[in-house]
């Protein structure tokens, strides 16, 4: 008796007139040229981490995979950028370019969603205007996080290019769902599907930012400024891979309550972050997830 074929655990982003879609051992970003055809490249991950397999064990799988993930999603817009331009005009960006890329973007966003929420509400707390109740200190720390989190999200968003991103987004969702409803990869069939995903990376951002109110509420809020920042960064992995096991429960179990609580805010907030894509856009979407889907069968 033939056994039946293992679903992969598939996920990715969108990238430059792209998707970028990563299975266990392999990733694959497709994207349009500007002659109009796609292009798809494959490239091999996981090697250190097939070594060592205590990495994949829970709660430090996580973190893991928010490393990789961040290494992976920049190499990939790196790689889709370098294919928009014309060859005459190419300049390349190197491994150089990625890693200042990747601790600008990392200075950034401590800079606006940990070092500008937590000033804010200690000047509250210096002007009494809040207690030193740890809980209510950080429900409203985290009030801030999460307005300023959805202001960005809805700022971006009314750029042209943006908006082009999102709609690469809503088809790499779409093509994931219909893979994950086992159902055959065309264009017809991925149309039918949603641009809401569970285990999308604006839910995990979300559950990060609502677990953080109640971690960092073991932290003592009387402190100074800094002394409390230093506290609070090296929790910040261990948030994540709380927020990645719950999201994986989420997703193993779909109809619990508490799981669809938790992930039903990141659904909704999808419906900013991804867009209604076209034809065209779906089809990168699928080639990214064949391409994905033949590395990983090699």
């Amino acid at each position: 008796m033939k056994s039946e074929k293992k679903e992969l655990s598939i996920g990715g982003q969108a990238v430059i007139e792209g998707v970028m879609m990563k299975g266990e051992r392999n990733v694959s970003v497709a994207m349009r040229l500007l002659d109009g055809k796609i292009k798809v490249h494959d490239k091999r991950i996981g090697g250190f981490i097939d070594e060592h397999r205590w990495l994949k064990f829970p709660f430090i799988r996580g973190i893991t995979n928010l490393i990789q993930m961040l290494y992976i999603g920049m190499w990939a817009l790196f790689y889709s950028a370098n294919e928009q331009v014309d060859e005459k005009e190419k300049e390349k960006l190197t491994v150089f370019h990625l890693v200042i890329s990747l601790l600008m973007a990392l200075f950034f966003a401590l800079l606006l969603f940990k070092l500008l929420p937590l000033g804010i509400t200690k000047l509250l707390q210096h002007y009494n205007l809040i207690g030193s109740n740890r809980f209510v200190f950080n429900l409203i720390d985290g009030a801030i996080r999460i307005i300023i989190f959805i202001a960005y999200i809805l700022v971006i968003s009314l750029m042209k290019d943006v908006r082009l991103l999102f709609q690469y987004h809503g088809a790499e969702h779409k093509a994931v769902n219909c893979y994950e409803a086992k159902k055959k990869l065309t264009l017809e069939n991925v149309k039918k599907y949603s641009t809401i995903h569970r285990r999308c990376g604006t839910s995990f951002m979300l559950l990060v930012l609502l677990i953080a109110i109640l971690v960092f509420s073991l932290v003592p809020v009387n402190l100074p400024f800094f002394v409390l920042l230093a506290y609070r960064l090296p929790l910040i992995l261990p948030i994540a891979s709380i927020a990645y096991e719950l999201l994986k429960l989420g997703s193993r179990y779909p109809k619990n309550p508490f799981f669809l609580l938790l992930v039903r805010p990141g659904m909704f907030l999808q419906k900013i972050t991804t867009r209604e894509p076209d034809e065209k856009q779906m089809e990168v979407a699928i080639a990214a997830i064949n391409g994905t889907l033949n590395a990983e069968s090699t």
